[in-house]
């Protein structure tokens, strides 16, 4: 047990010697403050010496015990408060206990203090647990309800940016001579192309992006990220990397990881613009059963750390409460979305980790991401190689998509490129056109959601009387998300909303070829 204080309020020196020598029999032995009166309870209070217990006698000259606890406990509510006294009748002691008060202890019986101050101190702990781990609930409770709000939304938007990025597509094929339009248009691309940013990382806060894992070493990360990292920073900023030699692996995405990375520490040079130092750190922790009772949604097991610290100005406890809101922002208007950080807590909590904040005002800051570790070796880093331009194809494509606007955008990307399209708003109407539709059907193009069904249900379907059908599935929401609520199976031909004209066209000859 940690040394902790004890602020004895008793006008008797002779009793105050005997309280004394109880206390000190505890190991290891508390800090004693010692006040006669009122006076001097006030300026103990105040003084910023935060007493762990306070003990206090009955009768005190001009000054009574009831009025001590009130006293107390509009000051330091938490703070438990034990009567020592040398007689107390039954029914004061019960209003004493009513009022508050942890317990009483009479001086005849002094051999009771150390056990009900040890008890005490164990309850005040045992609350303090709970309500961080209540508070520590509700911000979980807020930002999940916020994440589906946002996921939500994104996944709408999503619909509304294919059909703005495809149909300024088909424009520019049709201005190709007029470079004054292609300007504007393009212009139109940047927005879409903007707004297209905002909703990935939405998607990433809500946990709802695709994502591509695969074995990595976080030393190699941030390795990776040093050169740009150092370009970043003002000469008046050190940069550290404490990398552990003996690292574990992480499955996780790169790309994202890096991004997580950059954020934090774009946000850290931002809290420091006078200087100062950054610090980037790796280890490996095991988190133990008593570590995960006091964190929510904390696994015990084996994790890679990496850490992100900085010497800035740190921030209040209200700030830390909704640092990882999305939109939320302590930098002036125009500096920033306020993305950042909701994006860095997305991505964490989608590969399966965990990100915890530790910070003061003046005294700098530290994000703590743990990322659960794998016993296997890490990939190489590497970069996709580049695609190749989609060339026309050919075959009979059932398109099945509740937007209208997009519906019609993809029936004519596809129909451009030499496909014949069969179209249809929904799963009803997709069987429909199936059963009368006496030719083959090469591809069944759905989209996920939909108002009578889902595409995984309608595939199957049609699967059932056109046994060697290819499914292409595009939703606003990520494959990993929705084959986790049952919707899509893993690994199946997926298309991320919002694409462009060039895109879909891609993946529908990809899917056919394979």
């Amino acid at each position: 047990m940690d040394r902790f204080r004890v602020l004895m309020v008793e006008d008797s020196d002779a009793d105050a010697v005997l309280i004394r020598r109880e206390l000190m029999r505890l190991a290891p032995p508390p800090e004693v403050d010692h006040v006669r009166n009122e006076a001097g309870l006030v300026a103990a209070l105040s003084n910023g010496a935060r007493p762990d217990v306070i003990l206090c006698d009955h009768n005190i000259p001009g000054f009574g015990g009831a009025q001590a606890l009130e006293l107390a406990h509009r000051r330091l509510p938490d703070v438990p408060f034990i009567l020592v006294t040398g007689s107390l009748d039954e029914e004061t002691a019960v209003a004493y206990l009513k009022s508050g008060a942890a317990d009483y202890i009479l001086k005849d019986r002094l051999a009771r203090l150390g056990p009900a101050v040890l008890e005490a101190l164990e309850r005040t702990r045992e609350r303090e647990t709970l309500k961080r781990l209540e508070e520590q609930l509700l911000q979980s409770q807020k930002m999940e309800a916020v994440g589906q709000l946002a996921g939500g939304v994104a996944h709408d938007f999503n619909n509304i940016l294919t059909a703005i990025s495809g149909y300024a597509d088909i424009l520019a094929e049709d201005l190709a001579d007029n470079p004054r339009q292609l300007e504007d248009i393009e212009e139109i691309r940047k927005a879409a192309r903007r707004a297209a940013a905002l909703t990935r990382q939405l998607l990433a806060f809500s946990r709802k992006q695709v994502l591509e894992p695969r074995i990595v070493n976080l030393n190699d990360v941030v390795l990776n990220l040093d050169k740009m990292l150092r370009s970043l920073m003002s000469e008046s900023i050190e940069l550290k990397a404490v990398l552990a030699p003996d690292l574990m692996a992480t499955r996780a995405d790169l790309n994202q990881l890096e991004q997580v990375i950059m954020n934090l520490a774009i946000n850290a040079r931002d809290a420091m613009p006078e200087g100062g130092s950054l610090t980037i750190e790796t280890a490996n922790v095991t988190l133990d059963q008593q570590y995960a009772a006091r964190h929510v949604s904390v696994a015990p097991g084996d994790y890679v750390m990496v850490a992100v610290s900085d010497t800035g100005c740190g921030m209040d406890e209200k700030t830390k409460a909704r640092i990882f809101e999305p939109f939320f922002t302590t930098k002036p208007a125009g500096r920033g979305t306020g993305l950042g950080l909701s994006t860095v807590y997305g991505i964490v909590k989608q590969t399966g980790g965990n990100i915890w904040l530790y910070s003061e005002p003046k005294k700098g800051t530290t994000f703590k991401i743990y990322l659960p570790a794998v016993n296997a070796l890490p990939e190489d880093i590497g970069k996709p190689a580049s695609l190749e331009p989609a060339q026309s194809g050919g075959g009979t494509v059932l398109l099945v998509e509740d937007d209208d606007q997009l519906r019609r955008l993809t029936h004519r990307a596809l129909a451009t490129q030499g496909y014949a399209v069969l179209e249809a708003d929904r799963g009803g109407t997709a069987l429909d056109i199936a059963r009368r539709h006496k030719g083959p059907i090469d591809l069944l193009l759905t989209d996920v959601v939909m108002p009578d069904t889902n595409g995984r249900k309608l595939a199957d379907m049609l699967r059932a009387s056109r046994p060697g059908l290819r499914v292409l599935f595009m939703s606003g929401y990520p494959d990993g998300a929705i084959a986790n609520h049952g919707m899509l199976e893993s690994g199946a031909a997926y298309l991320a909303k919002p694409f462009t004209t060039e895109a879909i066209v891609r993946k529908v000859r990809e899917v056919l070829a394979s």
